[in-house]
């Protein structure tokens, strides 16, 4: 994705706030107007944004494509100068302030309405100890070797009851949740929102939520890098333009004939996945629950990602699959684009028939040499490959997204600031998915799923934790042996 038009300028935003806090404001009217127009061209979508757009209009998604993040900061904070470093990071990053509409029987992306940046009303103080108990999905608090952490949250997919303005913990979750839970407007926007909470003497949250049409995971640390950045009174270099859309339509016409070919003798719908006894078909989006657990999923010779991967198809075997297919979210995200927030992911299936005498070793070996075929064609949605696929909100029931971050929380000059990275978004895509962060504390696996069709979630992720830990304190035995051992 390549593009020779100069960089959107760095500045204030042209912001207005929504709601009756303290908020960052900008130019309103024609000239903002303009403005917008000039810093987010109207660009193509992307497939996987013309995907997810089209699976928006065709089935309930609920609150499945929100992605939210929290920064807990805690000592004194200058909420003037973090409010203008919410603006500068929207200023920075025209996508946040993107939608995707119909223009001339195409699917590009416009700008939409202004993005809110504001300090929340009546915020509610909590305990001075930490961060709220309760928040949607804290960090971990089990050991790696214990049984899963946490338990499955209880929250409908709607606006909860409860008053942001009711002091102590109960209220700021009650808030918490509000902005996570709340619709996003698709055709006008904005597809993002920063809110900030003063939970107790020197403590402060900031909730920042955005669509998964604009924001994907890697997004995350950029978007957290740069707000520090602009916090501390540092200026990030300029960002080229890119058309994204373009660029990529240019990549996928190249592979899509031999896409075509890898795929066509590989692809075949799914049908239902066993778990438990229970055959799962669920490939909608809809209420979620979830549970927490941490592994260290080292085998010499292979990735921690394909480790875990072949870890959860081993398990699905032992569950009564002979074959095995899950989903895996791939990033798409080119080098000319390692610093922009966007959409830069691909959903692939991968498929397996672990045999009973291999050793786990040789299976996840076999499982490598696949993914690294699939690799190949990571760019290529596979709705283009295969046209006939209907919209579905999850390409299979089971799924898995992975991130490394190699790098620790940003730092905010005064500050004690901690980061939740995979915070729950009271939702799931089909059946059962598995968002992985892989960080310098280690591996931290968030196991959503629907309460309906896996209400044995919780032995479901002690078998993936019994499995893991075996498997890789001796690879070398044969998967019966491992099964047997845990399923037993």
């Amino acid at each position: 994705m390549t593009g020779g038009t100069p960089a959107p300028r760095e500045g204030g935003a042209a912001l207005t706030g929504q709601g009756t806090g303290d908020v960052a404001r900008g130019e309103t009217g024609e000239g903002a107007s303009s403005r917008e127009e000039a810093a987010l061209p109207r660009h193509e979508v992307t497939f996987t944004q013309q995907g997810m757009w089209v699976t928006e209009q065709a089935v309930k998604v609920g609150t499945a494509y929100h992605m939210p993040l929290l920064v807990h900061l805690r000592g004194e904070l200058d909420t003037g100068a973090l409010l203008a470093a919410c603006a500068a990071v929207v200023d920075r990053h025209p996508m946040l302030r993107g939608v995707v509409a119909e223009v001339d029987d195409e699917l590009r992306l416009v700008p939409g309405a202004e993005i809110p940046v504001r300090r929340a009303p009546g915020s509610p103080s909590g305990s001075p100890d930490g961060p709220p108990t309760g928040s949607p999905d804290g960090p971990p608090t089990g050991s790696p070797d214990g049984p899963p952490t946490g338990s499955p949250t209880d929250f409908p997919t709607g606006f909860p009851t409860g008053s942001p303005d009711v002091e102590g913990t109960a209220g700021v979750d009650a808030a918490v949740r509000e902005e996570i839970l709340r619709e996003f407007d698709l055709e006008h926007g904005p597809l993002a929102r920063f809110t900030l909470f003063e939970t107790g003497p020197g403590r402060h949250l900031l909730v920042f939520v955005a669509h998964h049409l604009i924001f994907d995971g890697q997004s995350k640390d950029i978007l957290v890098r740069d707000l520090a950045a602009f916090y501390n009174g540092e200026r990030p270099p300029p960002l080229p333009e890119i058309d994204h859309g373009r660029s990529e339509r240019d990549r996928v016409a190249a592979m899509l004939p031999a896409a075509k070919e890898f795929w066509a003798p590989r692809w075949r719908d799914p049908g239902e996945t066993v778990l438990l006894g229970r055959a799962l078909r669920s490939r909608r989006a809809g209420e979620g629950r979830v549970l927490r657990l941490t592994a260290d999923p080292s085998v010499p010779g292979l990735t921690r990602f394909e480790v875990l991967l072949a870890a959860l198809h081993v398990l699905l075997s032992g569950y009564g699959n002979a074959e095995v297919t899950t989903a895996v979210d791939l990033s798409t995200r080119p080098a000319e684009a390692a610093d922009h927030i966007g959409l830069f992911v691909n959903e692939l299936p991968v498929a397996s028939v672990p045999s009973p005498e291999a050793t786990f070793r040789e299976f996840a070996t076999g499982l490598r040499a696949e993914l690294r075929q699939i690799y190949r064609f990571r760019q290529v949605p596979l709705t283009r490959a295969m046209p006939r696929i209907r919209p579905h909100a999850a390409l299979v029931p089971v799924s898995v997204s992975y991130r490394t971050r190699h790098e620790a929380d940003p730092v905010f000059t005064g500050l004690d600031a901690s980061v939740e990275w995979t915070v729950f978004n009271h939702a799931v895509r089909g059946a059962l998915h598995l968002q992985c962060v892989d960080g310098p504390g280690g591996l931290t696996i968030s196991l959503r799923h629907d309460p309906e069709a896996v209400p044995d979630a919780p032995r479901v992720a002690d078998d993936l934790r019994l499995l893991l830990e075996r498997a890789t304190h001796d690879p070398d035995l044969p998967l019966k042996e491992i099964l047997n051992e845990i399923l037993e």
